[in-house]
């Protein structure tokens, strides 16, 4: 009795499984609007956007978008390409560190100045974010071992050489859409916060 049951649960599920396979797969084929599909691409990639459409063709890659650009002393340039804002309270900062000198350069200066940033060298542990209007300054995250939820870059930078890097911090109130990004002796970059989805 018992395998009898076992049985024709085990054929229930697996009906619905090919069940919810063949729905994915009719509605991952439909969505057409029953013409040529190669015309009506030629025209989405030509026609301009209307008003409250996103012509995401013309939208640029969020790593190639520059929101925020400063160099420093040794010409090292620090470009920020976003700055999102999560659901979970978090802001997220990306963006490129590029060494414009002419000899090679450590960033052993931007792990900060506190104690538990330590283990933290060459990497963006010292960033912070201040809310001028709030008078609020957000330290980057960091794990139980004092370990940021940032970028540790391996070794110096050579001349001319560019690394990505990204600095996660506590999110400011959501009224707070602009914020100064500050890492050691660079001039402040002001940018601007996007929401996340």
């Amino acid at each position: 009795m018992s395998k009898r049951h076992t049985m024709k649960a085990r054929r229930a599920l697996t009906a619905v499984a090919i069940t919810t396979g063949l729905v994915l797969t009719v509605a991952g084929c439909g969505g057409g609007d029953g013409g040529d599909d190669k015309e009506n691409s030629g025209k989405e990639t030509s026609a301009p956007a209307k008003d409250g459409d996103k012509d995401k063709g013309s939208e640029e890659p969020a790593e190639d978008k520059v929101i925020a650009e400063v160099t420093g002393n040794e010409d090292i340039k620090l470009t920020i390409n976003s700055a999102v804002r999560d659901g979970g309270g978090f802001v997220t900062v990306k963006g490129k560190v590029s060494n414009g000198g002419s000899d090679r350069w450590i960033a052993n200066a931007w792990r900060g100045d506190e104690t538990e940033l330590r283990k933290n060298a060459f990497s963006m542990a010292g960033a912070n974010l201040v809310d001028k209007a709030g008078k609020k300054k957000y330290l980057v995250l960091r794990d139980t071992n004092g370990r940021c939820l940032c970028t540790q870059f391996q070794g110096s930078f050579k001349q001319s050489e560019e690394r990505e890097f990204f600095a996660q911090f506590p999110a400011p109130p959501d009224s707070a859409t602009k914020v100064d990004f500050n890492i050691a002796d660079m001039p402040p970059a002001t940018i601007e916060i996007s929401e996340g989805e």
